[in-house]
């Protein structure tokens, strides 16, 4: 189990997506006999550790966007705690098919419009520049308000899920808000990191890591040592490339999901 959230680790930071889109699927295929709450805790944990650790090496890289980071994370909490708790009333013959579509469905579309990754572009009023630790410039502009109204819907949907909100926060922030893919895997990792977290601790308050906990913690630190390596790899990994693996990823996911169930 900790190999398995190693990989994780490294996975989820490369790509900001937390590594949820994997421990869920994983797991409807592997525990049939968990309930949707189990299953959507064990990968909110899991992905708490990944996205704390990962956090803090894009901010150390300086590639986090100091103002989208808190506005996006306030717009995002109410929905993660209201996911959280209705994660407990959503039944496995709907959870499985549903969550196996949403993958494809964000897949196909992010691997076909991926953007113009690298360096960002203009998509509204607000201008942002970013200069990262390695003096990388990146520029663009967006409107404030449209990611703001996607955070909530995100929060909401990333915890009901239990998949931490990165797959569709990524493609939120660079394909529809134009931000360039390096800022938008560090920006979301860093509201991953809170809003999981926080339907983390719903989930501790009802309960659902009584009999799990021994494979959370060690899923949980495998996520630790693997994120800083992710981290590091983004350096070097195209942005373009960086969204297209998330897409693949996503859609190849889904489509095990849909044939298992």
């Amino acid at each position: 189990m900790a190999l398995g959230g190693i990989g994780i680790g490294i996975l989820g930071t490369l790509i900001g997506a937390g590594g949820g889109f994997l421990i869920v699927p994983l797991l409807v295929l592997l525990e049939p006999a968990w309930t949707t709450d189990q299953i959507t805790a064990f990968s909110l944990a899991v992905v708490t550790a990944n996205a704390s650790m990962g956090a803090l090496s894009y901010w150390w890289q300086g590639r986090v966007d100091p103002f989208a980071f808190p506005l996006y994370t306030l717009a995002a909490v109410p929905g993660s705690i209201a996911g959280a708790y209705a994660s407990a009333y959503i039944p496995r013959p709907v959870f499985d098919p549903v969550f196996g579509v949403l993958l494809i469905a964000i897949g196909v579309w992010l691997f076909l419009k991926p953007g113009r990754s690298e360096d960002g572009r203009r998509t509204g009023p607000f201008e942002r520049i970013l200069i990262d630790r390695s003096g990388k410039r990146y520029e663009w502009s967006f409107d404030p308000r449209i990611g703001f109204a996607g955070s909530i819907l995100v929060g909401f949907a990333s915890s009901v899920f239990g998949i931490g909100g990165g797959i569709i926060h990524v493609p939120l922030l660079s394909t529809v808000l134009g931000f360039p893919a390096h800022v938008a895997t560090a920006t979301s990792h860093a509201v991953l990191a809170v809003t999981a977290g926080i339907a983390t601790v719903v989930h501790v308050i009802h309960g659902d890591f009584r009999t799990t906990w021994p494979l959370v913690a060690a899923a949980s630190g495998g996520a630790v040592v693997g994120a800083p390596v992710g981290a590091r790899l983004s350096i070097y990994v195209p942005g373009a490339i960086i969204l297209r693996v998330l897409a693949t990823a996503l859609a190849l996911v889904g489509i095990r999901l849909l044939l298992w169930h």
